[in-house]
């Protein structure tokens, strides 16, 4: 919705009580959670959140356990319950109550998916086989990728950028397993440890499906898809480039893709995923595509099979028998995140039925779980810190009057997603049976057809979700200019209805403000308050921007993350953004709701031995507690624009004045920047 005309009534206190009497509250500070022998100005995530750390260590299940994962695994719980229930049920067939069941029955089946072994995908290994010619293949490849197989590239509908009140096809690179370029073409020896261990995972595979028995043989054709990839892996784009929105964006006209591209057969792609009727695209990385045309016509027929079965065998290893998921999790959960044991079935079996019918599980969720009244409560503390943004923005000395009056138009125009949709999806056209893996491709199938249903050639839906509301999350889309918070987010550490202000606004508070940050990020700030991506900061204004952020960059990347191994201070520059100007906003909407209620703060008890304004920082850094296996540290340094939890703390806090005067930290302390030197943005 617009908020735009009640937004000056709304620096108010959140701790009022629905009938007007003060509610008693907590701090909401867990001192077990603290380690008070490590000092704040030396490892400030140590001192806030080391009792945690101590009694969460890893299990053999998690590369990375934290606050976000522990409520996460809380929901999960939750939502087997709510599933199973529902499966126990005498449903009417075709029903979502039926739909969900037999979802996740079908993946709990462990006796007919290991007695079915590699069947369900034999057909297709047998039809790839018979390709007699690239352009049948390159049909039957375009089949499979409607089914959900990943390869050479793909397409999604969503705002055109420039025109963000019409969707756009948009065909992005894609097709490498390991996910990030990377791993591909980085010669650190633990990279090439990672590349040997894919290799035997492949060959292993290879062999499993008996494509091939000779190991001789299969080390060729492995050899053989690696090298394709690798090739892929050159021609695409990194993360961080992958960030910049005007540089992947060239739109063209249908017929001039065809024109542009003629080694693509776009006529039979487009259909058979259901999109007729392609009026316009933009082609995300066209050196990418370029490179899709000339590998396809230059290798052999035989390797491009390979790499399309390879591309079958790996989407559908984790939904078939136990060796071909034990394959799957020795690759991607213990080499590339260094877990040490997979999930139990039925948490791999209540993500497949989220992943299939999300806001149907979602919808059972608030039901149960969701109090209306804190949607209410947090609905409020939202319109709080859109009213400290608005202020932080004044303040700015190093932004103009005219640039400050558009972004108040684009802080008013934010549409405000809280909790659950008002709008469930419609499921009724999805087939569910009790096969497993065809469950998973009918979901697959149904979603693209929804997508192209709803969006093809039509304008933009603002009530959409772009997350279930059991999620653990929360997002900022700059085309829609909206900012959305989930109900799964809203429980502790994040929002704790018995809290006082100081934790709710260092915690969730703080999250809100991330994301309406985004808006004014790198990226975000490049788009106006319609959602299209057009300058509207003046020359000056973009210049003083773009010097704060680049000290934000250098300074995490001089971040030491494992020997040898640096934080990406350009990849993770957006989400440091978010993160300064959370604590910044949030920081001022709390001192607005002391101002309004100087009563209003939690009673006396141990915890409360912090000051107000400490427990805010405690609170902000309790969201991030968590341990992380080495293995995940480099996956996600390679690949994740969010900073490790550890450096989300100490990486942001030295630029926050008010967290400074809070603890004391004086330039004696470890973790001291000097003023001149801290960003200085919001």
């Amino acid at each position: 919705m617009n908020i735009k005309n009640i937004l000056p009534f709304m620096a108010l206190s959140l701790l009022t009580a629905c009938g007007g009497r003060q509610a008693a509250l907590t701090t909401g500070i867990d001192l077990a959670n603290l380690d008070t022998t490590a000092a704040p100005g030396t490892d400030f995530y140590r001192f806030a959140t080391g009792g945690w750390t101590d009694s969460h260590p890893l299990t053999a299940e998690y590369a990375r356990f934290g606050s976000f994962d522990q409520l996460a695994e809380n929901n999960k719980v939750q939502l087997r319950e709510l599933i199973e229930n529902t499966a126990a049920q005498q449903n009417e067939p075709g029903s979502i109550a039926d739909k969900i069941a037999q979802m996740y029955n079908s993946a709990m089946d462990s006796v007919s998916l290991n007695a079915q072994h590699t069947e369900p995908i034999r057909e297709d290994l047998q039809r790839i086989q018979e390709c007699f010619d690239k352009e049948e293949l390159f049909r039957l490849y375009a089949g499979l990728q409607a089914e959900g197989i990943d390869g050479l590239f793909g397409f999604y509908i969503d705002a055109d950028i420039k025109n963000s009140a019409m969707n756009l096809v948009q065909i992005w690179q894609s097709g490498l397993v390991m996910g990030q370029k990377d791993y591909y073409l980085d010669t650190d020896s633990a990279t090439t440890s990672i590349r040997e261990a894919y290799k035997q995972y492949m060959a292993g595979l290879f062999k499993y499906c008996e494509l091939e028995n000779d190991d001789a043989a299969v080390a060729s054709r492995v050899d053989a898809v690696l090298a394709f990839e690798t090739e892929l892996a050159k021609a695409s784009r990194s993360r961080t480039e992958l960030r910049d929105d005007e540089k992947n964006y060239h739109k063209m006209s249908y017929d001039s893709l065809k024109v542009a591209f003629p080694g693509i057969n776009w006529g039979f792609y487009f259909s058979v995923h259901g999109a007729k009727g392609v009026k316009e695209v933009s082609v995300g990385q066209p050196e990418f595509i370029q490179t899709v045309e000339k590998l396809w016509a230059e290798t052999d027929l035989a390797v491009l099979k390979d790499y399309i079965r390879w591309q079958l065998i790996n989407a559908a290893s984790s939904f078939l028998d136990d060796e071909m998921r034990a394959q799957n999790f020795a690759f991607f959960g213990t080499v590339m995140s260094g877990k040490q044991e997979d999930r139990p079935r039925w948490k791999r079996a209540v993500s497949s039925t989220e992943g299939a019918l999300g806001e149907a599980v979602g919808q059972l969720y608030v039901e149960k779980y969701f109090p209306a009244a804190a949607k209410e409560r947090m609905t409020q503390l939202v319109r709080n810190l859109q009213v400290a943004l608005g202020q932080r923005i004044d303040a700015q000395d190093w932004m103009s009057d005219s640039t400050k009056a558009v972004a108040h138009e684009k802080l008013d125009a934010f549409i405000v997603k809280v909790g659950y949709p008002d709008k469930w999806r419609d499921y009724s056209d999805l087939q569910i049976g009790h096969n497993y893996w065809e469950n998973i491709k009918a979901a697959a199938i149904w979603s693209v057809h929804d997508m192209i249903d709803k969006k093809l050639n039509k304008p933009v839906d603002n009530t959409v979700w772009y997350m279930t509301p059991q999620t653990v999350n929360a997002y900022y889309n700059p085309t829609t200019n909206e900012i959305c918070f989930p109900a799964g987010i809203l429980q502790p550490p994040f929002f704790d209805m018995q809290a006082d202000d100081a934790f709710n606004y260092g915690a969730i508070g703080v999250v809100i403000g991330h994301e309406m940050t985004h808006g004014f990020d790198d990226q975000g700030a490049k788009f106006d308050k319609d959602g299209n991506l057009r300058q509207w900061w003046t020359a000056d204004d973009t210049k003083n921007f773009e010097e704060r952020t680049h000290v934000m960059r250098d300074f995490f990347n001089k971040i030491e993350v494992l020997p040898g191994l640096f934080a990406n201070g350009q990849l993770t520059l957006g989400e440091n953004m978010a993160d300064h100007g959370g604590l910044q906003v949030a920081f001022q909407a709390f001192q607005n709701a002391k101002a309004a209620a100087p009563k209003a703060s939690a009673e006396e008890t141990s915890a409360s031995r912090f000051t107000p304004e400490q427990r805010f920082f405690l609170a902000y850094a309790g969201v991030w507690a968590g341990n992380i296996r080495d293995e995940e540290i480099r996956n996600r340094t390679k690949s994740d624009p969010h900073a490790l939890g550890r450096w989300r703390v100490n990486g942001a806090l030295p630029h926050i004045d008010a967290w400074y005067e809070a603890f004391g930290i004086t330039e004696s302390d470890p973790m001291f920047v000097p003023k001149a030197e801290r960003v200085t943005i919001w």
